[in-house]
């Protein structure tokens, strides 16, 4: 059953490798427009006793202080330990043009000893980017995946009750300044490098306004020119060109994890001429002490006798088995599956394979 479920794997996987042309927008990210990451740290609360204990997080209380001053409820030597706060750190991504009412997810993260967020809701939270100006503000309930169940003898959590999200929790309250309109060229970043996929890019724009508008710079790098494509502006420009086909060239790569034995393949991955050969060498040794009572009436002591059993087992494992020099990816799992490899085999086979340089592509274990 686990070699059929990384068979199937490695077919799909070879079957989205030839899946053709890709839009042009999923290969390359465009000058200037990017998202900016923003964080803030906050208050969660109506939460049903799963709250931060104080006496850990003493800046849950701080905080929990200073919101209460700012709306006019003095807590100056007042000791109180609620138990249904809890401080956390939220997090959003403010996306390009963005502009001032909208409304972004975040997501919210306790980082006191908070046993659950379920149920509970951030109080009004600034959201800082890395200038240090706020540019949103978050408030709302809180959805929180997991949940958690204790007893005095148990306790059991299914997901990660201690992290959620609010959708559209955060209004944008200041615009990112950036005039796309200013730009007389751009340029487009693969977001995986490669010569041949830039060359493509460059063809397929010129061919689309049948004139020379882009130009690669190099392997991760294609500058369009926006004046010479006589675009009405920046915007109608990258319009035209972000759902363009390019059929993208990929690196042979493969790729294993070692933790749940499951092997990725891609199409273009490669063998020289190589003989492979695999089998299991046992080595057991059992103990057995034999006690040696003395005899009736003497004044003798017990002994205890070693004896051990040592023995090696050496399994049949797989003959030697030759793998033609130009083997494809269907192939060499056919062959594989023919020999009755086990995936955890096939990992131990591939970097054997890797360090004899027999297999051609980017070995990647996660």
């Amino acid at each position: 059953m686990i070699w059929l479920r990384v068979f199937l794997v490695l077919v799909m996987f070879a079957t989205s490798a030839r899946a053709g042309v890709v839009r042009l927008k999923d290969l390359v990210e465009f000058d200037g427009v990017r998202g900016n990451d923003l964080v803030g740290y906050g208050l969660v609360v109506g939460l049903n006793g799963t709250g931060d204990g104080l006496r850990n997080a003493p800046f849950t209380e701080e905080i929990m202080t200073s919101i209460l001053e700012r709306l006019g409820v003095n807590v100056t030597g007042e000791q109180f330990r609620p138990k249904n706060v809890a401080a956390v750190i939220v997090t959003a991504t403010l996306p390009p043009f963005a502009r001032v009412g909208s409304q972004i997810d975040v997501t919210v993260s306790a980082i006191g000893d908070s046993g659950s967020l379920l149920g509970g809701t951030l109080i009004m939270t600034p959201l800082n980017a890395a200038d240090g100006q706020i540019y949103a503000v978050a408030q709302g309930a809180i959805l929180a995946g997991g949940a958690a169940a204790e007893g005095d003898a148990a306790t059991v959590v299914q997901g990660v009750p201690t992290s959620g999200m609010i959708p559209s929790g955060a209004r944008v309250e200041r615009e990112i300044e950036f005039d796309l309109g200013s730009l007389d060229t751009i340029r487009l970043a693969l977001r995986e490098p490669d010569f041949t996929t830039a060359g493509r890019i460059e063809r397929v724009i010129n061919q689309e306004f049948r004139r020379s508008v882009a130009i690669m710079r190099d392997s991760g790098t294609v500058e369009f020119d926006v004046s010479s494509s006589r675009s009405p502006s920046t915007a109608h420009a990258i319009g035209r060109i972000e759902n363009l086909l390019v059929e993208p060239q990929r690196k042979a790569r493969v790729v294993v994890d070692q933790r749940s034995g499951t092997i990725v393949m891609g199409d273009d991955v490669r063998l020289s001429r190589v003989a492979v050969s695999q089998g299991n060498l046992t080595l057991r040794i059992e103990e057995a002490p034999l006690v040696v009572q003395p005899n009736p009436f003497t004044d003798g002591q017990a002994v205890v006798v070693p004896r051990t059993g040592a023995a090696i087992e050496e399994d049949p494992g797989i003959s030697l088995a030759e793998v033609p020099e130009g083997t494809t990816l269907s192939e060499v799992v056919a062959g594989l599956n023919a020999l009755g490899v086990s995936p955890r085999d096939l990992i131990d086979i591939l970097k054997s394979l890797k360090a004899a340089g027999a297999l051609h592509a980017d070995f990647v274990v996660r």
